[in-house]
């Protein structure tokens, strides 16, 4: 077997500069919750609840920055701000799809691997 090179995850390979990480939680989500069009920032609270306001605005930035959804503010009052999927984000929806089949599809034998490894490392 050969060794592992120690530039694999360099700053500059892409897997670091990669818009949804495996442990991002709240992401995906609010690609879902915009697959239907525009959203408010109080409508993707109501199924992203468990993410405080501050988490929910650092992601939507974030997904902002990489050019996943777009931020409008409309010159209203109060103002109104909405946020919709880019052609970019719409790109991801297939692939959370398929994340979401397996999840379907393999969460027991997940859960149950987690909980047998539980009983293992516990003390006695």
């Amino acid at each position: 077997m050969d060794p592992l090179d120690p530039d694999m995850f360099h700053p500059s390979c892409p897997s670091s500069v990669m818009p949804i990480r495996i442990g991002d939680k709240w992401s995906a989500m609010i690609i879902v919750c915009l697959e239907q069009g525009p959203r408010r920032f109080s409508e993707l609270r109501v199924p992203i609840h468990r993410a405080t306001p501050k988490v929910l605005t650092q992601t939507l930035r974030a997904l902002e920055r990489d050019g996943m959804i777009t931020r409008t503010v409309y010159a209203e009052v109060p103002p109104r701000v909405e946020y919709e999927l880019t052609p970019l984000g719409r790109t991801l929806l297939d692939l959370i799809a398929a994340c979401r089949h397996w999840a379907h599809e393999h969460m027991p034998s997940l859960l149950a691997a987690r909980d047998a490894h539980a009983h293992t490392t516990q003390p006695a």
